[in-house]
């Protein structure tokens, strides 16, 4: 199989790349390794690829789309369920709470693989580094090109 250079890609195949890479915690380079160690915490590199994720600087970011996209949504629906039917406290300790922890917590890794490969495949950097980020880029693709040609080799 070829591989795909994602930062090639233009429009609704840049974003399905990003999603189907960063959602499943798959590497952004190769969609083969896997991008995390374990729960949140990022791998230091592909073992496919050898990518090093050391670029990767998801901070805050999925703790703030979690709460934007889950809880603000599941408040209103919670705040909806008290007004229209009045249920006793312990219902929403039994429910509510529990399903916003959850909720929030099961989409912390598939937005930071999301963030993650964003950042990959639109070069996302600080200001000033471009010139070190092109560097480290060309010698992790050539590595990954000789690495390609022994695997072909092999088989």
């Amino acid at each position: 199989m070829d591989m795909i250079n994602a930062r090639e890609l233009e429009g609704s195949d840049r974003l399905r790349w990003i999603g189907a890479t960063g959602l499943k915690g798959r590497c952004p380079r190769c969609a083969k390794g896997k991008m995390f160690a374990s729960w949140l915490k990022l791998a230091d590199r592909c073992r496919r690829c050898d990518l090093d994720y050391g670029y990767a600087t998801p901070d805050d970011g999925p703790a703030f789309f979690a709460l934007c996209f889950i809880t603000f949504p599941l408040i209103f629906f919670v705040m909806w369920v008290e007004l229209s039917f009045e249920p006793p406290f312990w219902v929403h300790i039994l429910t509510s709470g529990p399903l916003m922890v959850a909720s929030c917590v099961l989409s912390l890794r598939p937005l930071k693989g999301w963030l993650v490969a964003s950042q990959y495949v639109n070069m996302a950097q600080e200001a000033g580094t471009e010139a070190l980020f092109d560097e480290l880029d060309r010698g992790r693709a050539g590595e990954l090109e000789s690495r390609r040609t022994r695997h072909e080799q092999a088989d």
